[in-house]
């Protein structure tokens, strides 16, 4: 049977792809809500779109009020969820797009467009890949429901509606929307700001967002004499621009803060030493230093499943009024969120900063020996002879969304992520791939 899936599912290919450039064309950037369309027209659309393909193939649809919706197909109690998104970020400058991003133009053995990547391409794949089973009449004994989201590139109020509606939560399932083989553990997301009193001699507005570890960090003020001296004397990187000092770091991912270089830490750091009193200084220069495991605030914070907890000082706001710094932490998938918490709040208590959470994310551990990930697994190194040991990550895939989830594809190993960069593309033959892939695995699920 498994020749049979492999050969159906490349007989799909130009209706795949085509169904992928009519999802592209439509571009579902979140947008001004309306009566009915409460992420904008495009989003509706897009989903519309995607729901009218499935119940063409013969999948029974359900419309949720612009939030989501669903396809189903099926029979019996156990549930399969394949979990995927329809809404894309925006496309930046035109410029920086050799094709037109909402064409859906092929290029040899590429397909650009927004959202070919992420997630319109890869979730249209998975619709494909049951569409296959379908076809040869396979029995479904057990229910597989795509699940359509349209907020996942903003706030994931779209399947928090979902939750909301007490709508069926699947038994279990994976979302293509990440790479292979898969990821199983996630770390517990973390954002949070430490307020303060202002300062009479200190104004900074550094850094762009939470998870971004920033590589630079301004400084222009009546001390510049004692900084430069101070920065030559740390061997701080900066460079100088009539009055104003930038201190030099290196951007990464907050997911992996500690392989970049904090700007606004090392700045911190030396205005602390000069003497400048202010409290928000005093606790990155002091608590923090460059240290991105935060280890005078949790020490060896770690586990074998998910690695080092990670710290990033992200934001750092100060000026007569109040000061603020906003931190993003990485917290390993075994610890509690309350064992980091509780002993971030009091060292901030010591330098009278109040703590204010901003946003959180549970972790996600979905174990090796699950039936989901053994079987995940299994499909992926037979069909690649690849290596399918589950990979952990201190980012944020769609798998957060549901329990028993996990991130499976549609990127294969070695091969470039292009989502959210211009001239986003999938490779058509890994396209391909990962369908025959997703459709080898719901085959096998469904036996389980």
């Amino acid at each position: 049977m498994n020749e049979q899936i492999k050969l159906k599912v490349n007989s799909l290919q130009n209706d795949i792809i085509s169904s992928i450039k009519g999802c592209v064309k439509i571009p579902s950037v979140i947008d001004e809500a309306t009566d009915t369309c409460p992420f904008g027209e495009n989003i509706d659309k897009a989903l519309r779109y995607t729901l009218d393909l499935c119940e063409s193939l013969g999948f029974k649809t359900v419309y949720k009020d612009g939030y989501y919706g669903y396809a189903e197909i099926g029979q019996g109690e156990e549930l399969i969820g394949i979990l995927g998104h329809l809404d894309v970020v925006p496309v930046g400058e035109l410029g920086s797009w050799e094709f037109p991003p909402y064409d859906g133009v092929i290029d040899g053995d590429k397909l650009y467009g927004r959202g070919t990547q992420d997630d319109k391409g890869p979730t249209i794949a998975a619709i494909y890949a049951v569409k296959a089973l379908m076809d040869l009449g396979v029995e479904f004994n057990k229910r597989v429901r795509f699940i359509f989201g349209t907020d996942e590139e903003n706030l994931w109020r779209c399947i928090n509606k979902y939750s909301e509606n007490k709508e069926e939560i699947p038994n279990y399932g994976f979302t293509p929307d990440s790479k292979f083989p898969m990821i199983n553990a996630e770390k517990g997301l973390l954002q949070v700001f430490l307020n303060g009193k202002g300062s009479e001699d200190l104004e900074l507005s550094l850094g762009q967002a939470f998870n971004s570890v920033p590589d630079k960090a301004i400084y222009s003020g009546k001390h510049n004499e004692d900084l430069i001296k101070e920065l030559d004397r740390l061997k701080f990187e900066y460079t100088l621009d009539v009055d104003k000092i930038c201190v030099i770091g290196k951007s990464v991912h907050s997911a992996v803060s500690d392989t970049g270089i904090n700007a606004i830490a090392r700045l911190a750091i030396a205005l602390n030493n000069i003497g400048i009193q202010n409290d928000a200084i005093k606790f990155i220069a002091k608590v923090i230093g460059q240290d991105a495991n935060a280890n005078n605030i949790i020490e060896g914070c770690m586990d074998d499943v998910s690695g080092k907890l990670t710290f990033n000082i992200g934001k750092l706001n100060i000026d007569k009024e109040k000061s603020s710094i906003g931190i993003d932490v990485r917290i390993p998938v075994t610890y509690k969120k309350e064992e980091f918490t509780s002993s971030l709040e009091s060292k901030a208590k010591e330098y009278n900063l109040i703590y204010e959470e901003y946003d959180y994310l549970a972790s996600i551990y979905v174990a090796e020996d699950n039936f989901l990930v053994k079987t995940l697994k299994k499909v992926f190194e037979e069909e690649t002879c690849l290596d399918g040991t589950p990979l952990s990550s201190g980012g944020a895939t769609y798998a957060r969304a549901l329990d028993n989830c996990v991130a499976f594809g549609s990127v294969f190993p070695g091969k470039p992520k292009t989502e959210h960069q211009a001239n986003e593309y999938i490779i058509i033959s890994d396209l391909m791939k990962a369908t025959e892939i997703y459709a080898l695995s719901v085959y096998e699920l469904l036996k389980g």
